[in-house]
């Protein structure tokens, strides 16, 4: 199950469950898409995949499988990004498609 953090590990910019802005790797490194399109140009930091929009969390509890059950993370993970290291990151990335890295 996603761990849905709260906020972009970047800029901090709070991306609650209803955010259209959460992007995520599949690692759950979490990011707006202000930060990955403008910053990280779809590179993740961490890992050097790319970033998909991030889910909703249900809050219709008809199957029980919902926000009130499972509720998203409270935990902010805020590391602004080192640009002088991910500048070797992003060189080595940038031109491979994420699916290919």
């Amino acid at each position: 199950m996603l761990e849905m953090r709260p906020t972009c590990e970047n800029c901090n910019k709070a991306l609650p469950n209803t955010s259209n802005e959460a992007m995520i790797c599949t690692f759950e490194c979490t990011y707006c898409t202000n930060c990955v399109d403008t910053v990280l140009h779809n590179v993740c930091p961490n890992c050097g995949g790319g970033f998909e929009k991030r889910p909703t969390r249900p809050t219709n509890c008809f199957t029980g499988a919902c926000i009130e059950k499972y509720p998203t993370s409270t935990k902010i993970v805020h590391k602004p990004i080192n640009k002088s290291k991910f500048e070797k990151v992003l060189e080595v990335f940038i031109n491979i498609n994420p699916r290919k890295r």
